[in-house]
């Protein structure tokens, strides 16, 4: 048995993880969800992940490992080739600091669980939902611009020349941000390096849009 990855073509929590996966090398089975229809929340999938979220990677023993940047740690432990966190401590810190801003600070906030309840409790609408997306997404990517910026340990990356785990977070949100048309005009940095990230397979290959699922 291979690696299982049970994802969501569209959720850049799972195109983190197929990134990692793809930059590793690493071949697995794709397990696709569509999470409109709530096909997380069944007994058998709880039963793998109690969040009924995704991504899930299940390991060759049966193992399921949830979150994603537990998952990306956990393979970069595992296959520590190519490295997706650098050597120095600093270094480290960094590249875990500009993933947060993403991970911790953007995407709890817009996940599609928020969205619905703020459709379903609140009555937003559309715009309404594209207002609380945009405005959290600015928020974190003019910071995140700024400390991109503002420094030489910013590279052809988003630290140094080779991807991290800062560029996969960076690569996946920017292209959530696409389903509400946020253009990366105000933040020029972080367009460059989503460039330079889009030129690799294995990043292209991890995008929503290239996906068996994708509709």
């Amino acid at each position: 048995m291979t690696l299982r990855l049970h994802n969501f073509f569209r959720s850049s929590t799972s195109t983190r993880v197929r990134a990692a996966l793809n930059l590793k090398g690493l071949p697995y089975d794709y397990v696709a969800y569509v999470l409109r229809n709530d096909e997380t929340r069944t007994p058998e999938y709880l039963a793998r992940n109690p969040q009924g979220l995704v991504p899930t990677l299940e390991l060759e023993d049966g193992t399921s490992l949830t979150q994603s940047l537990a998952i990306i740690e956990w393979l970069d432990e595992v296959h520590p080739e190519p490295p997706l966190l650098p050597k120095d401590a600093i270094g480290r810190a960094r590249v875990r600091a500009l993933a947060g801003m993403i991970a911790c600070e953007i995407h709890p906030l817009n996940n599609l669980r928020v969205l619905f309840r703020l459709r379903d409790q609140f009555g937003a609408d559309e715009d309404a939902q594209k207002d609380w997306f945009t405005h959290w997404v600015t928020l974190s990517f003019d910071a995140l611009e700024a400390g991109l910026c503002s420094t030489s340990a910013t590279g052809r990356y988003c630290h140094g020349d080779t991807p991290t785990l800062a560029d996969l977070c960076l690569y996946a949100q920017v292209w959530n941000n696409r389903r509400f048309d946020i253009p990366l005009d105000p933040w020029p940095t972080i367009a460059r390096i989503f460039a330079e990230l889009d030129r690799l397979s294995a990043f292209r290959d991890a995008a929503p849009s290239n996906q068996p699922d994708a509709a």
